[in-house]
């Protein structure tokens, strides 16, 4: 799990070879104009899904995992609180993965809470079993699915 300011986010893009192009997003003229729902940024390789919705309590909040994306959480309005817990840790899978979703979801408990204020984000890889929209107020975020392994074109 990374969690940083969009500011200091340049020094991820080493990490993936579509994540200069994901930086370029979070950081692109209108953002927070943009409408809810989904965009494709590179095919399915990289897609953006724009929400506004109020937040939940801790307790509400479930631990999901991905195999096939990495998932970078962006807020643009409001200030949300990630629960974190490595999936090898976790023990109890509440709905077993999904390949067409790229989910499974766990009734563990996170160990960890990272607050993510306004621009900032929080990048959570197949190792990290995150749960998110914790907040006491309205959230307006960006949740970008990059691909794992980026196919050649």
């Amino acid at each position: 799990m990374v969690v940083d300011s969009i500011l200091s986010a340049d020094r991820y893009v080493p990490l993936h070879p579509l994540f200069q192009q994901a930086v370029e997003f979070l950081r692109s003229p209108g953002l927070g104009g943009r409408a809810e729902g989904r965009y494709e940024l590179d095919g399915e390789q990289l897609v953006a899904i724009v929400v506004r919705k109020g937040g939940k309590p801790r307790g509400e909040a479930v631990l999901e995992a991905h195999t096939r994306d990495i998932d970078i959480h962006f807020v643009l309005e409001g200030r949300e609180s990630i629960g974190w817990k490595p999936v090898s840790d976790c023990e109890k899978v509440r709905t077993p993965y999904d390949e067409e979703s790229d989910c499974v979801f766990f009734d563990d408990q996170p160990v960890l809470w990272a607050d993510v204020p306004a621009g900032s984000f929080a990048t959570f890889f197949p190792a990290d079993a995150h749960a998110t929209m914790v907040s006491p107020g309205l959230l307006h975020k960006v949740i970008l699915k990059v691909r794992v392994e980026k196919e050649a074109k």
